[in-house]
């Protein structure tokens, strides 16, 4: 019969996230996850097999994270077009906030293990999927109510956004000027209209 947890799941995800956050994957010790968190290493290893099990529990952790707040824009949003322009603005936020220069643990992720490991390529197609999804989704409905232009397939600009979103992601972390980043924002929307 398997031990009960005695420690809040989501609090030691929280914790151990912040490291893989801060140092990567790869840079990441035991010893780094046992101070983090102020479990010892035999209670890691009961309740999530392996570090690399512990860091996709993570990313996901993350991940829903972050759908919770695509979510929340979608609800919120006037239409499609204004979606796509309230998630590229969270965006922006997220990156001024982020005082340590950390990036998304996610997009550090892909830079990091995308080719180190199967589960973790398996998640960032999973990821990428349904980002492309989302996005491909609010392009249809935006051309289809004249929102945006068709110039491109819904796919093709899916894909676009998507590589925008990384890439502004990535800019992030060396640059935080609002104003700069918001232009970025800008000239990605303009290419829509």
């Amino acid at each position: 019969m398997p031990k009960q947890e005695v420690f809040n799941r989501e609090l030691v995800l929280q914790q151990a996230s912040n490291v893989f956050h801060h140092k990567g994957y790869n840079a990441t010790s035991m010893q780094d996850l046992v101070d983090a968190t102020g479990l010892n290493r035999s209670s890691i290893y009961n309740s999530f097999d392996s570090k690399l099990k512990l860091y996709l529990e993570c990313l996901n952790s993350y991940q829903t994270k972050y759908q919770n707040i695509m979510h929340s824009i979608l609800i919120k949003a006037e239409n499609p077009f204004n979606a796509i322009a309230l998630i590229f603005k969270k965006y922006v936020e997220e990156i001024i906030a982020d005082k340590d220069r950390k990036g998304c643990l996610i997009t550090n992720c892909k830079s990091e293990m995308a080719n180190q490991d199967v589960t973790v390529n398996y998640f960032l197609h999973n990821n990428q999927k349904e980002t492309l999804a989302l996005f491909e989704d609010l392009v249809k409905k935006g051309q289809e109510e004249q929102l945006i232009n068709t110039n491109k397939h819904p796919k093709a600009y899916g894909m676009y956004l998507f590589s925008s979103i990384q890439g502004l992601r990535m800019t992030g972390i060396l640059n935080q000027n609002e104003h700069e980043l918001m232009e970025l924002v800008h000239i990605t929307l303009d290419t829509l209209k």
